[in-house]
């Protein structure tokens, strides 16, 4: 795929030459949000021309069988997108500085699996992640994919969609779903669920305590792409706050920790990461 190449106003801003000053020979954990992938065609919740959307609760996928189609019907046609999307610049510029030695671990609220397949190797998925999927029964887990082909096969009308309204969590609009086929676990026969974190349900207590030990041995930290309206990561800004770390904040349109930020960068993640790139010093081998 074609990178996208940094453009001249970020490059020359104020505020990306202050964060350079600020970062640089420090270790960096990076907290990550939906407006991370939009370059990769995954939308935002919260960005200009994001629709208002209702998420399905935990409690109503659990307890409705026609939550339940309706989410299945979604999610497959969501996954498949996913699946076809790839990391953007501002993926790849992370792995490089990881690479380098600078950054030392992302941790991100995407589900979207695309750090990792940029090549970062420290990613702590604290909402989870859409290529896996669980029994909710007897915690018999499987790859996404398999799922997909058993969802194909058992809906073959579903192969052939209209056009769709993606989701930045994977799901998308299906107005026909009375007759999906829900997958069923092929082991108890429990209920299925992707891996991830549904509104209602709090984060796996082991996954926010590797975010906090990363934040806990950086020496600076960069939210990239979040509004941080999700607590989770206040909580994680907060905990840099408090060990007096620099927090350097960058994000098109407001966000709930621009008061906090030691500098804050209203641009894009994929041209001011490949700025950051560029310019921060490596660290010795």
């Amino acid at each position: 795929m074609t990178l996208k190449e940094p453009t001249n106003d970020v490059i020359e801003s104020s505020e990306l030459t202050e964060a350079i000053d600020v970062l640089g020979g420090r270790r960096i954990v990076v907290l990550t949000g939906a407006g991370m992938s939009t370059d990769s065609g995954i939308p935002d919740y919260r960005g200009a021309g994001a629709p208002k959307r209702n998420p399905m609760t935990f409690d109503q996928f659990r307890e409705s069988l026609d939550y339940r189609r309706r989410y299945w019907a979604g999610s497959h046609l969501g996954w498949r997108m996913f699946d076809s999307a790839l990391p953007n610049g501002g993926h790849f510029s992370l792995a490089g500085l990881e690479a380098r030695g600078i950054v030392t671990g992302v941790v991100t609220q995407n589900v979207d699996g695309l750090h990792s397949r940029a090549g970062s190797r420290r990613v702590v998925d604290l909402h989870g992640s859409m290529d896996r999927v669980l029994c909710l029964n007897c915690g018999q887990a499987y790859a996404r994919a398999s799922i997909a082909e058993r969802i194909s096969t058992d809906n073959p009308w579903i192969n052939e969609p209209d056009a769709i309204s993606l989701a930045p969590d994977g799901d998308a609009e299906v107005a026909d779903f009375g007759s999906f086929v829900i997958p069923a676990c092929s082991v108890c026969n429990g209920m299925l669920k992707p891996d991830v974190v549904f509104f209602g349900e709090f984060i796996p207590v082991e996954k926010f305590s590797e975010a906090t030990a990363l934040v806990s041995g950086a020496e600076a930290m960069i939210i990239a792409g979040s509004s941080l309206v999700v607590n989770s990561g206040i909580r994680l800004l907060e905990q840099a706050r408090r060990r007096k770390l620099p927090i350097i904040i960058i994000n098109r349109g407001a966000t709930k920790g621009d008061a906090r930020a030691t500098v804050k960068i209203e641009s894009g993640t994929t041209e001011t990461l490949g700025a950051l790139l560029d310019r921060l010093p490596r660290f010795a081998s």
